[in-house]
């Protein structure tokens, strides 16, 4: 399948009021709206496509931007390459739920990351934190140093509340997940989130949101979640 036809079916599944969703959230023209879920039936005739997903992501709409990140190859996706893709990430939906979730799955996820996480820009520090959210919650606790991960935590407790808006929502999910999935540092996770309190979000054109890490924690320790990873990372 070719990118124009792959286009054209992604158009044929858009609709008004997902469009108008994106919108609200910070997606821009070219879009179509399609929901996440109408995809599959492509994605599975296609598996991985690397040079088709590649010319997706440049074409700038969303939908086909999202799509290739459903269809890429991680494992074939150079640290250039997923700062190329980074760089085309114009909002949240993008950086953290198409590029992060990608990078997820790739040998050199953490690597990059903490690349991204250290760099200053809004976007792709949210993108960082968002990656070891999508890695804490699939793979073994063994391939992650809890020293780090300690490291991380306090990272966040001291500058949270004055980062960037979409960097504090991906930091605080990041210490959600590391209370939820990263079992070592569970205790560690909470006492965290309780020292860092209720974090405002602003949100242009939107009412303010609150986040509150240990409220998260508190509601999977109740469902007994604690140590749950995913099976896949990707759709």
């Amino acid at each position: 399948m070719d990118a124009q036809t792959v286009m054209e079916e992604l158009e044929a599944l858009g609709k008004e009021r997902m469009k108008k969703m994106y919108i609200s959230n910070g997606a821009k023209e070219p879009l179509f709206g399609c929901a996440t879920g109408g995809m599959k039936p492509i994605a599975k005739k296609i598996k991985i496509d690397q040079e088709l997903a590649e010319e997706l992501y440049a074409t700038g709409n969303y939908d086909a931007m999202y799509f290739a990140g459903v269809i890429a190859d991680p494992k074939a996706m150079t640290e250039a390459d997923f700062d190329r893709w980074m760089d085309g990430a114009y909002f949240y939906m993008l950086s953290d739920y198409v590029v992060a979730v990608t990078l997820a799955e790739a040998d050199i996820a953490q690597e990059v990351a903490d690349k991204w996480i250290a760099s200053g820009e809004e976007l792709r520090m949210s993108g960082g934190w968002s990656c070891y959210c999508w890695l804490l919650g699939n793979r073994k606790d063994e391939e992650f140093s809890t020293e780090k991960l300690a490291g991380m935590l306090e990272k966040v407790k001291e500058t949270i509340h004055d980062a960037p808006e979409r960097t504090k929502s991906a930091m605080n999910n990041f210490v959600t997940t590391v209370g939820v999935s990263y079992v070592p540092l569970h205790e560690k996770a909470v006492q965290i989130a309780n020292e860092i309190g209720p974090v405002e979000m602003i949100r242009e054109k939107k009412k303010n949101s609150i986040l509150k890490a240990s409220e998260n924690i508190q509601k999977e320790v109740e469902r007994g979640k604690i140590g749950f990873k995913r099976r896949y990372v990707r759709c």
